[in-house]
């Protein structure tokens, strides 16, 4: 096996609002980093304490924080067992539609990063790829803002 595929990647936490624009972006972390791990490490738990009226769609990592926080976090239906009834499987096709539904203003923001040429193809030292990435959500929000 190459070197290469045993390299890390690195992942970012990116908060928009329903129509797409960066709010947040940062929590620059390591691959192997659980989100949950994450989310304990960041604070964004006790932000969430704080701020009762904000709601989140997140992603399957972020279950843990949809349980603790029912009402303000919706995450994705969990996938039903290989052996349930269909009208199972159909609900949950359905829920996770509107579920993807929802959320696809955030794959959206982070999709506009990633079309920066610079963060296409990175080629300088890992390390230094979270500040271009910042720099760049930087670049991208404040374009976001002037619309």
């Amino acid at each position: 096996m190459s070197g290469k595929r045993k390299q890390n990647t690195i992942k970012m936490t990116t908060c928009s609002d329903g129509q797409g624009r960066t709010l947040r972006s940062g929590a620059v972390r390591p691959g192997r980093m659980h989100d949950q791990t994450a989310v304990n490490t960041e604070g964004i738990a006790d932000l969430l304490g704080q701020h009762p009226t904000v709601q989140a769609h997140v992603d399957e990592g972020y279950r843990g924080l949809a349980r603790a926080f029912p009402e303000q976090v919706l995450a994705p239906p969990r996938k039903p067992p290989k052996d349930a009834p269909a009208e199972a499987v159909a609900t949950w096709k359905q829920a996770r539609t509107q579920q993807s539904s929802r959320r696809i203003c955030v794959e959206h923001a982070v999709a506009e990063h990633k079309q920066w040429r610079s963060l296409q193809r990175w080629l300088g030292r890992r390390e230094y790829f979270g500040e271009a990435y910042l720099a760049v959500a930087g670049l991208v929000s404040d374009r976001a803002a002037r619309r």
